[in-house]
């Protein structure tokens, strides 16, 4: 467990990842770097991770964005052309910090609540999933702070979104919009009634319902999506084809057939995707 990102198991196969960086989840570089490396040490799958929740620790807020006074700012005397060397570097690798739940190669469900401001959309932009509680405030509010949202937010929700019209009025403007214009934008899929215990429970128990499922078949479904996402239809068919070469050699196809023929009570018993960690 890290400073600002908790991490629990409230059932089998399924992890749940917790914001909590008082007041309001406002991310310095710590907390970024902190929140990247808990999604890759989860990604290794050592410990049979098969799905993932993230959510915030506090009551009334998901985040407020970046903590702009809690930013490193430059003193030095470097020229323009040095000076937007040293400053791209720095979004790229912010970009790659708030991406960690996309290279994560299991789902990732986002339960938010309160408010989700700039940075927010970014985060959760980058997950599979999203359910917000009622009420839940968004903003993509980058442009009232007099730059363009750059860490992931004009990236994604372009191809997440249903509306773009309505992704170019929150995205010029930076009007705040609450759940249910979220759900009608595609940026979530369920406005769950309460507050952060509802949606956070309602989340875990879609990451309990994943988890049953083949490790094989949700990890290549991911996969397999993200690439649709950026490839034509053609590329992600021979991509589908030459993945599916391997994955259907897996036995959980055998057993959920056979789950499926003799009208088995439960789901089989998949194994983890890797073997456990050798204790030396």
């Amino acid at each position: 467990m890290g400073r600002h990102v908790k991490v629990s198991s409230p059932s089998p196969h399924v992890r749940h990842v917790e914001l909590e960086r008082q007041p309001v989840n406002a991310f310095t570089e710590e907390f970024w770097m902190e929140y990247a490396q808990t999604f890759d040490d989860l990604s290794k799958l050592t410990d049979d991770v098969r799905v993932i929740v993230l959510s915030s620790a506090l009551p009334k807020i998901f985040t407020a964005g970046i903590d702009f006074q809690g930013l490193k700012r430059s003193e030095d005397d470097l020229d323009p052309a040095r000076r937007a060397i040293g400053l791209r570097d720095h979004i790229l690798h912010f970009q790659h910090a708030i991406s960690a739940p996309e290279r994560c190669p299991v789902p990732v469900i986002a339960a938010v609540h309160g408010a989700v401001i700039g940075l927010g959309v970014d985060i959760i932009s980058a997950c599979d999933i999203r359910y917000a509680a009622q009420g839940t405030r968004f903003s993509v509010k980058e442009v009232d702070l007099g730059l363009a949202a750059d860490i992931g937010t004009l990236a994604r929700l372009p191809k997440i979104a249903g509306n773009q019209s309505l992704v170019r009025e929150f995205s010029y403007t930076g009007r705040p919009f609450l759940s249910d214009e979220a759900e009608k934008l595609g940026l979530i899929s369920r406005v769950v009634e309460g507050g952060r215990d509802a949606v956070v429970q309602a989340a875990l128990q879609l990451a309990k319902e994943i988890a049953l499922k083949s490790p094989v078949a949700v990890a290549g479904t991911k996969q397999l999506l993200l690439h649709a996402r950026d490839h034509s239809v053609d590329q992600n068919l021979e991509y589908t084809a030459t993945w599916n070469a391997a994955m259907l050699q897996a036995e959980d196809l055998k057993q959920a057939v056979q789950a499926g023929v003799t009208k088995a009570k439960g789901p089989p018993a998949f194994r983890s995707l890797r073997p456990a960690r050798s204790k030396l």
